[in-house]
């Protein structure tokens, strides 16, 4: 027993644990962002009047979602940028040490 407490403070396994789940509320936050805010505000810009989400190429017979694609892209630039941001403001990179 004492072997696994050394291992769960030595190891940040009860931080890691937190981040995750912040890290699955964070990305709902910034999934809606870009799907009820950003991806309205580009289809008026791009003239689209559906979705954002919907846009797509048709050639032939296949349907290459673009639209999709982009938003998606734009969650991962936002969550990175909001994730960067936040360790470098909290200087939470200078936290992680390697053991001597």
């Amino acid at each position: 027993m004492k072997g696994f407490l050394n291992f769960i403070r030595e190891q940040g396994v009860v931080g890691l644990a937190v981040g995750f789940v912040l890290g699955g509320s964070v990305a709902k936050v910034v999934s809606s962002l870009v799907n009820d805010i950003i991806n309205p505000l580009l289809s008026i810009v791009l003239g689209a009047t559906d979705r954002f989400e919907a846009l797509s190429l048709q050639i032939g017979s296949i349907h290459i979602k673009w639209g999709s694609f982009v938003s998606v892209l734009l969650d991962f630039l936002i969550i990175a940028i909001v994730v960067y941001s936040a360790v470098k403001l909290l200087k939470l990179d200078k936290l992680d040490r390697k053991k001597k």
